[in-house]
């Protein structure tokens, strides 16, 4: 992979892992750094402000803010060989427990934790310290890796926490303090403005693929390693984000960061605290983004909206009336400028909820009401069973995977299929070849023309065994895959 652009950095101290996600405008690397041998350096800070501006902000944010340490042992399938152990009866050794740290934001006076999926996924213990050292066990109420997010909790009462904000009413240029552990370092308060809305940077998309949502705040706060999980807040100290990730070229802050928005977490917390898991709805369509051609064939004279390329069959959408080629504008009214700002919009909202969808068609400006669904194109709620025995599945095959538009299927002469968007380290590409872009178009000797009827054949084969049929775009030959799963 070509070492240009700009590397991102997911800001947690955690091993030495690197990974790697091309991003779509200029091509850079995902990578996860150990910050114990990145010195320590003086910073002098120059700005116009008072003195005091931010003190208050301070003093009612950091107390709410903790500092996350994880415990995670490897599960590695096949042990390394150490001939150390040959003399006490074996010659395999024990994968060895490997400790990472973050940050979170108490939300609750009773113990409820917000922090990032990245900071507590694998962990076997999670231990929480609180501003004046206090230490606490903590136990994981569930986590999203479509939107990075995760909820914990300890056993205390009365605690100091912080009250969502609404991000809605952020501004491009408005002051905002970043609070955190970087480095280990216990209530780190940064200082910086916030530089762009609705950011889309594709840091998700490895873990979660097409379900990623990712609409960041950026700022120019400082934020490190050991700031994930922490809190963006406003000059009145109350919540407008979790920071998530930064960008640099070196493997720490280097001028930009990116949080979370509060209300699109307030949402994913409240689901997970209700019902363990998160209840997503769906609007079931696919987001081109939007060019000057396709806005004059819409008869737009606008750059701004999320342009829908197609429609899901029996999805939300199209029991809303919604056709490909319509510009989605607004979202319950909120204005949408961009694909992911309505995917933010959308994801705030749970399946049987009514939404009022603006769009633009010929020219023309044009409300719908629409029942979001969930990922079986169905207006209910799901259990948590059927809702981790769904994630449990795709998240085996560590894959990304998206369907095929009806012009790519009509391309290949087939009905539809689902397309490898990225084959991941999983048993995907732990069990055969198959690169990205192979479009899989039979499971288990069962037609596959959507991403429901993958769901559902993964589900109830797994344990199994699966098959694999498909082909790539523009190649002659049938390929098979066979494997346990």
């Amino acid at each position: 992979m070509k070492k240009i652009g700009v590397y991102f950095l997911i800001a947690l101290l955690s091993a030495a892992s690197v990974l790697a996600l091309n991003n779509k405008f200029n091509k850079s690397k995902w990578i996860q750094a150990d910050s114990k041998n990145i010195p320590a350096q003086f910073a002098s800070y120059n700005g116009g402000l008072p003195p005091d501006a931010f003190v208050q902000a301070a003093a009612k944010s950091t107390p709410a803010v903790v500092h996350i340490k994880v415990t995670v042992t490897p599960k590695a399938n096949k042990q390394a060989y150490d001939p150390f152990f040959q003399f006490f009866g074996g010659g395999y050794g024990q994968p060895q427990p490997q400790v990472g740290s973050g940050s979170g934001v108490i939300i609750t006076q009773d113990g409820y934790i917000v922090t990032n999926n990245h900071v507590v996924e694998g962990a076997d213990e999670i231990e929480v310290s609180l501003s004046d050292n206090k230490e606490y066990k903590g136990k994981l109420i569930g986590r999203d890796p479509s939107t990075d997010l995760a909820v914990i909790k300890i056993e205390e009462k009365s605690l100091p926490y912080l009250t969502w904000a609404n991000s809605d009413d952020v501004l491009v240029g408005q002051w905002v303090l970043a609070v955190g552990n970087p480095f280990d370092l216990a209530s780190t308060v940064t200082a910086g403005i916030v530089s762009a809305k609705a950011r889309n940077i594709n840091i998700i998309r490895e873990k979660a693929g097409n379900y990623a949502v990712e609409s960041f705040i950026q700022t120019d706060a400082a934020v490190n390693p050991g700031n994930s999980g922490g809190a963006l807040v406003d000059l009145n100290g109350n919540l407008i984000g979790i920071n998530s990730a930064i960008a640099t070229p070196t493997g720490t802050y280097a001028g930009y960061s990116f949080a979370i928005p509060s209300n699109l977490a307030k949402k994913v917390v409240a689901d997970i605290m209700d019902f363990g898991v998160v209840q997503r709805g769906y609007l079931g369509v696919n987001i081109a983004e939007l060019t000057p051609e396709l806005a004059k064939k819409s008869s737009y004279d606008k750059m701004e909206g999320a342009y829908v390329a197609d429609i899901v069959p029996g999805s939300a959408a199209e029991d809303g009336g919604l056709e490909s080629g319509d510009i989605i504008v607004k979202v319950d009214g909120l204005t949408v400028k961009s694909s992911p700002e309505l995917q933010e919009h959308i994801a705030r909202f749970r399946p049987g909820d009514k939404v009022k969808i603006e769009l633009v068609r010929d020219g023309k400006n044009i409300e719908k009401t629409v029942t979001l669904k969930n990922k079986e194109n169905q207006a209910k709620l799901s259990s948590k069973e059927e809702l981790e025995k769904a994630s449990n599945a795709m998240t085996a095959l560590g894959a990304s995977f998206e369907e095929l538009s009806s012009d790519e299927a009509k391309k290949m002469g087939i009905s539809g299929g689902i397309k490898v968007s990225d084959v991941g380290n999983g048993l995907l590409a732990q069990n055969t070849d198959i690169e990205e872009g192979f479009v899989i178009t039979r499971l288990n000797n069962t037609n596959v023309k959507n991403m429901k009827d993958f769901e559902t054949i993964l589900n109830q084969n797994r344990g199994n065994g699966v098959l694999i049929e498909g082909r790539y775009p523009g190649k002659n030959g049938v390929k098979y895959y066979a494997f346990g799963f």
